[in-house]
């Protein structure tokens, strides 16, 4: 058994996200390119001619960056923990190879659902063409996109994460089913103030998003040349504002063209966590700065999930690890309140996974929601601390004391367990110190999580 069940991959129990398969009729398959498509142009810092193409990869592979130029063609990966530097552009770097202003590209890609790609360069900034992710677009348009029989998994924000500047900026990500953008756009002194709010989908964001060219204020342009910086910037790439006035190249595409960009922006910045997301993004004064600070703190959430999750248990083939004759042997618990029927499986020491079968027949359903009998949560929560302490009782040093229930921490109820129901209980044992133990566990029906969470737990001599 593996943690992909029913389409569904499911986070650490201990988490309070849920990472999931997002399904509407069938499970969404990752996507890749069907072709290499090129395109060539100036950059827009460095002011270099590059040669961008965009090539197949395989399933897992994300975003990767090419340096085709360089010995050994070096890859570089779309990654937060790869950002260097966020002045006017995100720069990736990985050892002495960098690629920067990756934004666009990366917005292009992930705003029509390309999942696996590479992006092979013979410089180190791709082309800035007219200033928006329009041209690659086109360009993804040209190559095709094709499904590949892989699950692709989606991040399902489930509580509040946010993070802040001390300049004012802010960017809050609530939990949502859907992927949106919610921003205002504040320039100096407030002269420019636009909001832009939308479901961002391959068809909205090539409609909405894609064409909103990049800007800059007039009174910044030879600072950022006296860096180094805009060498290719033009009226055709870019939108200049001077006092109340917005100077380019054939006028404004939009009304708020720059809150769009901002929104086109945050797109190529965010998937930097790894991840596609379903949740509602709200953005105060976004820039590559914060954007890219809340994909590492998200990568970092990330990661923390990942290593509190239970590994996957292989469960025996034929009978039961544990029949109820022998679970009983092991714990003092007797009817009604033995919440567990079998052991089906051990992996090492510290795993476990058991099975409580729900019956009409149950005692708690003669007075908890009479009319519409519903499992209570607090007995899921006692489940699962049975299965654990299964677990501390086989370590030979505890044999034959008794585990008592010391807390419970981060427990959700995810979603009700009825009559007729199989309860699959996995538990983990993440520390024991002595007579104290923790362990994470959650429980399932049919492949979806109905409860988890972390129990602390005393063994002593009965």
């Amino acid at each position: 058994m593996n943690f992909v069940v029913c389409g569904t991959l499911l986070a650490s129990h201990s988490s309070r996200y849920r990472v999931e398969c997002a399904r509407k009729k069938a499970m969404l398959k990752q996507r890749t390119l069907s072709k290499c498509a090129s395109i060539q142009g100036t950059s827009l810092h460095t002011g270099n001619s590059v040669k961008l193409t965009i090539k197949p990869a395989e399933p897992n592979t994300g975003l990767r960056f090419r340096r085709i130029d360089l010995p050994d063609k070096p890859f570089i990966a779309a990654s937060a923990a790869n950002v260097q530097t966020v002045e006017r552009a995100t720069t990736l770097a990985e050892g002495s190879v960098n690629v920067h202003t990756v934004e666009h590209i990366l917005s292009a890609l992930t705003g029509m659902g390309v999942d696996n790609a590479i992006i092979e360069m013979d410089a180190n900034e791709p082309p800035i063409c007219d200033g928006s992710a329009a041209p690659f677009v086109e360009l993804i348009e040209q190559a095709g996109i094709v499904e590949q029989d892989v699950p692709c998994t989606v991040w399902e924000i489930r509580e509040p994460l946010s993070v802040e500047t001390p300049g004012g900026s802010q960017i809050v990500i609530l939990p949502d089913r859907k992927f949106r953008i919610s921003l205002t756009a504040v320039g100096p002194q407030g002269r420019v103030t636009q909001y832009f709010s939308s479901e961002i989908t391959p068809e909205i964001y090539k409609r909405d998003l894609a064409d909103a060219r990049t800007f800059c204020f007039y009174e910044d342009i030879q600072p950022l040349l006296d860096k180094g910086l805009i060498r290719g910037g033009t009226l055709d790439n870019a939108i200049v504002i001077k006092g109340d006035q917005y100077i380019c190249t054939g006028g404004l595409r939009h009304h708020n063209e720059c809150a769009r960009h901002k929104a086109m922006d945050l797109v190529g910045d965010l998937i930097l966590n790894g991840h596609r997301i379903l949740g509602h993004v709200i953005a105060i004064m976004p820039g590559h700065g914060i954007n890219t600070k809340m994909a590492a703190t998200m990568q970092k959430k990330y990661e923390s999930m990942e290593a509190m999750r239970p590994k996957p248990i292989v469960l025996p083939a034929g009978d039961a690890v544990l029949d109820t004759d022998e679970v009983l042997k092991l714990l003092p618990h007797r009817y009604p309140f033995l919440m567990v029927d079998r052991i089906l499986g051990f992996e090492g020491d510290n795993r476990c996974i058991g099975q409580k079968n729900v019956t009409m027949n149950e005692q708690f359903f003669q007075g908890h929601f009479p009319g519409h009998p519903v499992m209570p949560g607090v007995l899921q929560v006692e489940a699962m601390a049975q299965v654990a302490s299964i677990l501390m009782l086989r370590i030979p040093e505890n044999q034959g004391k008794i585990g008592y229930f010391m807390s419970c921490d981060k427990v959700k109820w995810r979603r009700p367990v009825v009559p007729g129901d199989i309860l699959i209980i996995e538990t983990e044992l993440v520390k024991m110190r002595g007579a104290i133990g923790v362990a994470v566990g959650r429980c399932l029906v049919n492949g979806e999580v109905t409860c988890e969470g972390e129990l602390k737990f005393m063994v002593q001599e009965p």
